[in-house]
């Protein structure tokens, strides 16, 4: 007989039985949102390489940047650390420009893969792996697989993302890699696992001379975040003593000018770091002229719009995206404030990652409000390589056996390795693997010039040909190869 307000066996049997199978449900609907987000995640690296190998064998590729990237990989696989050729036909180490000892950790890649295809294909799987972390976090903070896979799937398809995988108009950048780095780092900053940070952190700041301030900015966050003051302070002091070292002491120190070649750029705004922070102070007007055009604020819609803003609501964890921020808006060149280059790479993880945390915060459901956030950032997503790579004709290019890409093959084919070569912008990149590598018109010290006359990619066009012809009717070159407007010269041997 049962005692009245007693739950009988039967009953304690069906509520074990019950949460058992939520459990369950529980764990299989985590192993599926894991796996999918595994899975699309490496779809969309196959994806990535397959674009990204169309547009190398279509001879889309220039040489700035993949052919001189490729070009000082081979040079330190070769004892000559980061070294490559500039347009004016100087050698120079990369130090003097950027900060990306980076590239020298692709020299064993090198050496298994000798090809500029080899780097492309390191950065779409490197890009493509950020989403794990995205998706590590937002499930920890939001604590909701859906959610989690929402934030996975717009990190992948928003839209400088996408180019960071692949730019097609210059190829491969040390720093796009430190998108994923960067979300790594934080994700075991988040963790309080210091070492693995530290790890991840220090490869971060290999890629380019301001992100280890950006990485720095961490600090600040894990400061206020944890209560860990003294870690947190240690951390931005030294992101910012590496940064300063890069731009006071390493670039110019190794640049043939004393100063960056890039400094030009910024001289509507006082040149130097130091130039610029004086120029805030005596003649704030200037900054804000150089940042308040309509084109740089399409950009800043374009970059920080998707994500609804929800980054606004963790302003530590996106200070990180300052610094980059700071000198694309700051800078005269136009392309550093178009979405379609590497430029964002120092601004993509931080506003990923503090538009999670900005939607842990809302007290709303965060289902509704990821969903709202991939939405916005599919939208956008046909702003995307992958279209552009078909709208140009790439895939027809790179499929088709047309005389002209035959001839393009062929003549590389006739260059000896590891000779001084000129060659046109596109053909440039697909002989990086020697010390001397000019970019047509400059020949230097080249004995072999290989060029494409109708390539004025780099130069302008009637220079350009002008220039073509009249090497090709110089006495002191030899014709080796002539089809479909490809010409390879061999400098002839000087008299007795």
């Amino acid at each position: 007989m049962e005692v009245a307000g007693e739950p009988s066996v039967a009953l304690h049997s069906e509520l074990r039985a019950l949460a058992e199978r939520s459990a369950q449900r529980a764990v299989t609907s985590a192993v599926r949102a894991r796996w999918l987000v595994y899975g699309v995640a490496g779809g969309y690296a196959l994806l990535f390489v397959a674009a990204a190998a169309v547009h190398f064998v279509a001879f889309r590729a220039g040489r700035a940047d993949l052919g001189w990237m490729a070009q000082s990989v081979w040079s330190t696989a070769h004892g000559h650390f980061l070294e490559s050729t500039t347009v004016a036909g100087r050698q120079m180490t990369r130090l003097g420009g950027h900060v990306d000892p980076f590239l020298a950790l692709l020299v064993p890649a090198w050496w298994i893969w000798p090809s500029p295809l080899m780097l492309e294909v390191v950065q779409a799987i490197a890009v493509a792996t950020g989403a794990l972390p995205v998706f590590w976090l937002a499930r920890k903070h939001l604590r909701s697989e859906r959610a989690a896979v929402h934030f996975a799937f717009a990190y992948l398809l928003f839209p400088a993302t996408q180019f960071n995988a692949l730019t097609i108009t210059s190829g491969f950048h040390a720093v796009s890699v430190a998108v994923p780095l960067i979300l790594f780092a934080i994700w075991f900053l988040d963790d309080d696992r210091l070492v693995p940070f530290a790890v991840f952190a220090l490869l971060a700041a290999s890629t380019k001379e301001e992100i280890a301030l950006a990485v720095g900015c961490l600090g600040i966050w894990y400061a206020v975040r944890k209560g860990r003051r003294l870690v947190g302070l240690t951390i931005f002091t030294l992101g910012t003593a590496v940064t300063l070292i890069n731009f006071l002491v390493v670039i110019p120190h190794f640049s043939p000018s004393g100063i960056s070649p890039f400094a030009a750029r910024y001289s509507d705004v006082g040149t130097t770091p130091g130039g610029i922070v004086h120029k805030a102070f005596t003649d704030p007007t200037a900054i804000l002229h150089a940042v308040a055009t309509g084109h740089k604020l399409f950009y800043v819609v374009l970059l920080l719009g998707p994500f609804l803003g929800l980054w606004v609501r963790a302003p530590l964890l996106f200070l990180g995206a300052v610094p980059d921020l700071a000198i694309n808006l700051l800078s005269s060149k136009s392309d550093q404030t178009v979405i379609a280059y590497h430029w964002t790479a120092g601004i993509v993880p931080f506003t990923v990652a503090a538009s999670i945390f900005g939607a842990a915060r809302l007290k709303r459901d965060p289902n509704r409000v990821s969903l709202w956030a991939l939405v916005t950032v599919s939208c956008l997503a046909v702003i995307s390589p992958i279209y552009l790579t078909i709208a140009r004709g790439d895939i027809a290019a790179a499929l088709s056996a047309s005389p002209a890409r035959t001839a393009k093959a062929h003549a590389i084919s006739l260059v000896p390795e590891d000779v001084p070569v000129s060659a046109s912008n596109q053909l440039a990149t697909y002989i990086p693997a020697r010390r001397y590598m000019y970019v047509f018109p400059v020949v230097r010290r080249a004995d072999w010039v290989v060029v494409d006359r109708n390539d004025d990619t780099y130069a302008d066009g009637p220079g350009y040909r002008r220039a073509v012809r009249g090497a090709s009717s110089n006495g002191h070159w030899r014709r080796i190869y002539s089809s479909h407007g490809i010409e390879v010269l061999h400098r002839r041997a000087a008299g007795p």
